[in-house]
């Protein structure tokens, strides 16, 4: 079934579930229900009710009945007198018909029998036969149009798809999910928390979950240096006029942390970008078309005021470390500085053992008010990264309305191990910032010209590439990621004091190594070691310490393997400095 069916089958399904819920509940007010990526929701206010995931089957099977009565969707226009009258009970439906009449926006209802909703249309032709493969997933709290000042409302998420076998797969793919959520598998292995007492959205990464950001970085640094990329440095505040002069205040200022300086008064930002910064370096002083391109980089940490309902895990944070570059150069070296980048994503991905495709991600023509810039700059900006991606013949798709306010880009998107998709590495092209910042150079005829900006960041943020990484591997992390790489075992307390002696010769080595000297029984540790994914496990005796084999247990393999010492640091060695 293609996209757009696909979405009309799953927004008609939201209808169904508001007819159940209506008829199920009488009093209860439907809000809006969209179809979202793999599903749909809707949302409710049950007054002083309240429901919970048993409730769930009851309406599953008032929509199975409900369904069947049920025609093609009858959508029609009505002036704004009607609308008033039909949804006069429902206050979110009187709050959008008031809109729409503000705006000028033609008003629509729609009604497949006996359930009257106000729509703009995007139905399945035949809902009795259609809508038959679907299930009603869990229920959250969402507000009125996603503000924290309106009321809290009752979100019920579902799914559907045009066959049973496809509805199964999807059903079986969520029940893998739960047991990879990156959120469970973080406090297992003790790879990051969150404290009430610091706040919502604000994670505090463990020494082990520390080690995963730090490994990840340092490859990242590792890959831009080798290209010419030199490190910045920039505060973590800013006067707000740097952010007015960018265009971050009028398009995102609700969603900046202020500081209020005590001594002068000033009204700072907590900086939700680094762009704006780097670019004042830049203008620092004069440049020439000799110094470009010129290439900066720095991992930091950003803050942006997310709204407390849309937090998810590492998923969705308020403190959001980038590791993030910037490139100032020529027209005639925007190619070049793209092929770069494409090649550092290219690498970085293949290590990491996710495939990739690319979104072109371009401005929306039906609402230009959206973008910072003239219309002939977004032209000649989309059609040079179209150019790049059929010159690297990228497996890419173009997508209006998901650029950036001021340029497009080419967004990466890696899959998964359980088939879904993520964006990730970004490379942005940017002709606006430079321009509203007095970015220039000299060119070789002596003319003052602006540069223009590419935006880049490898993994995007770095907590949200962790949610994602950890749940692909399902915490099974190669062995040059693993926090812990080898676990000794010392077999009695008298063994204790040469495990430790043989842990210092293997970090000496470059391996991050734990001796577990509880006073438990080996089984017992042997069972510690694979619930937290250890790669290698050691049991130490007096064999060992005389310097005999060691008799490895390696992690997803049955048995041990009988390793000599020398060879078995040089086969450790070799994952971590060829990153396996």
């Amino acid at each position: 079934m293609e996209k757009e069916q696909l979405e009309h089958l799953r927004h008609s399904s939201a209808h169904l579930l508001a007819a159940a819920v209506l008829k199920l509940w009488p009093g209860t007010h439907n809000a809006i229900g969209p179809a979202i990526d793999n599903g749909f929701y809707q949302d409710f206010d049950f007054g002083e009710r309240s429901i919970a995931a048993d409730d769930l089957p009851t309406i599953e099977e008032k929509m199975r009945e409900i369904v069947q009565s049920w025609g093609a969707f009858s959508v029609k226009e009505v002036p704004v007198e009607q609308a008033r009258e039909d949804f006069a009970h429902n206050p979110y439906k009187r709050e959008l018909i008031e809109e729409f009449a503000r705006d000028g926006k033609t008003i629509t209802e729609n009604n497949p029998g006996g359930f009257l909703d106000l729509c703009r249309g995007g139905h399945t032709e035949d809902p009795k036969k259609e809508i038959q493969h679907f299930k009603l997933l869990s229920i959250a709290g969402a507000y009125w149009r996603g503000s924290e000042k309106n009321k809290m409302l009752t979100r019920i998420y579902g799914t559907c798809f045009p066959t049973k076998e496809e509805l199964d797969a999807h059903l079986l793919m969520l029940e893998e999910a739960k047991k990879r959520d990156h959120r469970k598998l973080g406090k297992e292995l003790d790879l990051f928390v969150f404290s009430e007492l610091v706040g919502s959205g604000l994670p505090l990464f463990t020494p082990k979950g520390t080690i995963l950001r730090e490994q990840l970085s340092a490859y990242s640094d590792e890959l831009r240096l080798k290209r010419g990329y030199e490190k910045v440095w920039i505060p973590h505040i800013t006067k707000k006029e740097l952010y007015e002069t960018s265009g971050h205040w009028a398009k995102f200022g609700d969603e900046l942390f202020l500081v209020k300086s005590q001594e002068t008064k000033d009204e700072l930002v907590m900086k939700p970008m680094n762009c704006p910064h780097h670019q004042q370096i830049y203008a620092s002083r004069p440049r020439s078309y000799r110094d470009l391109p010129l290439r900066y980089l720095e991992t930091t940490t950003i803050y942006r005021d997310e709204k407390a309902g849309e937090l998810l895990g590492l998923s969705r944070v308020r403190s959001i470390t980038q590791d993030d570059s910037h490139t100032f150069c020529t027209p005639e070296q925007i190619e070049g500085v793209y092929n770069t980048l494409i090649d550092i994503v290219k690498i970085f991905y293949k290590t990491i053992g996710m495939p990739l495709r690319a979104r072109l991600s371009y401005r929306d023509p039906a609402q230009p008010e959206k973008y910072l810039g003239e219309d002939s700059l977004w032209e000649l900006a989309q059609a040079t990264i179209l150019k790049i991606a059929k010159q690297h013949n990228l497996d890419y798709y173009e997508a209006a309305g998901e650029a950036a306010f001021y340029g497009p880009k080419i967004d990466f998107m890696a899959v998964d191990a359980l088939g879904r998709e993520w964006q990730v590495a970004t490379p942005q092209l940017d002709f606006v910032q430079p321009k509203r910042f007095g970015l220039v150079y000299t060119d070789a005829d002596g003319q003052q010209k602006t540069p223009v900006m590419i935006h880049f960041a490898l993994m995007g943020s770095i907590e949200r590439f962790l949610s994602v990484y950890i749940e692909h591997t399902a915490g099974v992390f190669p062995v040059w990621l693993s926090p812990e790489q080898v676990r000794l075992a010392p077999v009695s307390e008298k063994h204790t004091a040469g495990a430790q002696a043989l842990a210092e010769e293997l970090r000496d080595a470059g391996i991050r190594v734990f001796v577990d000297d509880a006073s438990e029984t080996i089984g017992n540790k042997v069972r510690k070691a694979a619930q937290d994914k250890t790669p290698y496990f050691i049991v130490i005796g007096d064999k060992e310490l005389a310097g005999g084999d060691f008799m490895v247990r390696i992690r997803g393999q049955e048995g041990q393997e009988k390793i000599p010492k020398n060879d078995f640091v040089a086969r450790v060695t070799e994952e971590i400095r060829g990153r396996r």
